[in-house]
């Protein structure tokens, strides 16, 4: 017997007691009730019978008379898989676009009452709810899942073929004395690691366009394929209004798809990151001072002996760059290739990509 059922036993006992006593003060002295509680008790019987004698906990059973209907909290969930970083007003102003009123604080409610407080909570749920059914997600609810996902920083870029992504940047390399600035245009194909890099006095999309024209498409065209989707970061050199913007017109001629890396994440276009780290290695603009050192563009000291080449004019650099990039791409070999060059990984892949 469970503890309700000897509550209610015990109950029964008292009111069957004093009916049998016919004295209701000597039934409570000996039950262990007082007064109030036989009369409360009595009552509960007389109007629910057995199920009265039943302990039942204080407050509404039933909900709130002023909960939302049905239909609009069904509505309020869908919505919060569409949409999960909507807030409660963004989610009250669409839907009443759709005919259904409800306030933001009915959206709050709702949302407290199934744990999706929070939109890490919604995105979740989202995630849950993708695993457990075969829908499609729409490029928005991927974008939001990526973004705050913990695994997100942990993934990389693998582009399946040559041409498949192509990074291009523009890297300050540093002054040179009567001249300026010195950048370099840097691009580097994403799946064989085969580089480009040219250094001009400015960053315009002129000099832009003039490596991928020169240097990187007649490449693609000696290997009779060309890069598919081209990504840059958000510099005026490469991005801009895409009827008369210089850069991007070039690349509409050309069918060359453009994307773009987020304001502020330098690190998802690592590859380019690691090949200018390497190319500072080898050459740096400076003047030779005493002790056979060389001052580098952000002031540290470098050692002669640690192979840097040192540049006093831009055409002597471009010279020394280009037969260094040589190097790079058609003798050195990559431990992320398999110890092949560049060169010799473009060519593997495009052979292999032409029998399937």
């Amino acid at each position: 017997m469970t503890a309700e059922k000897k509550v209610a036993r015990r109950k029964l006992s008292l009111l069957e007691l004093a009916e049998d006593l016919n004295n209701v003060s000597k039934a409570c002295r000996v039950m262990g009730y007082s007064r109030q509680q036989f009369y409360e008790i009595r009552r509960n019987f007389q109007t629910y019978g057995s199920q009265g004698l039943v302990d039942r906990l204080p407050g509404a059973k039933n909900p709130h008379p002023n909960r939302v209907a049905g239909h609009i909290e069904k509505a309020i969930l869908q919505h919060a898989i569409e949409f999960p970083t909507h807030g409660c007003l963004r989610v009250a102003q669409e839907l009443a676009l759709r005919e259904i009123n409800v306030s933001s604080g009915g959206v709050r409610e709702v949302w407290m009452r199934h744990n999706l407080l929070t939109k890490h909570q919604r995105l979740l749920r989202l995630e849950k709810h993708v695993q457990g059914s075969d829908i499609k997600l729409t490029d928005n609810q991927v974008r939001l899942l990526e973004r705050f996902s913990p695994e997100f920083r942990e993934r990389h870029i693998e582009p399946p073929h040559t041409g498949s992504l192509l990074a291009v940047d523009t890297f300050f390399v540093g002054h040179l004395k009567g001249v300026g600035r010195i950048y370099a245009q840097t691009a580097i194909d994403c799946h064989s690691r085969y580089a480009w890099a040219r250094l001009y006095t400015s960053k315009m999309p002129v000099t832009a366009v003039h490596l991928l024209n020169n240097d990187i498409l007649p490449f693609y065209e000696a290997h009779k394929t060309k890069p598919e989707v081209l990504l840059s970061d958000n510099g005026r050199e490469f991005c801009g209004r895409k009827d008369h913007h210089p850069y991007e017109l070039f690349l509409q001629l050309e069918g060359i798809e453009h994307r773009t890396t987020r304001v502020r994440r330098p690190q998802s276009n690592g590859f380019l990151e690691r090949f200018h780290r390497t190319m500072l290695d080898f050459i740096r603009p400076g003047k030779p001072v005493e002790n056979h050192y060389v001052e580098s563009f952000n002031g540290r000291l470098r050692d002669e002996c640690l192979n840097v080449h040192l540049f006093f004019s831009i055409d002597d650099a471009q010279e020394k760059l280009e037969k260094w990039r040589q190097d790079y791409n058609l003798e050195r070999p990559h431990g992320s290739l398999g110890n092949l060059t560049p060169s010799e990984y473009s060519e593997l892949t495009r052979t292999n990509s032409s029998r399937n």
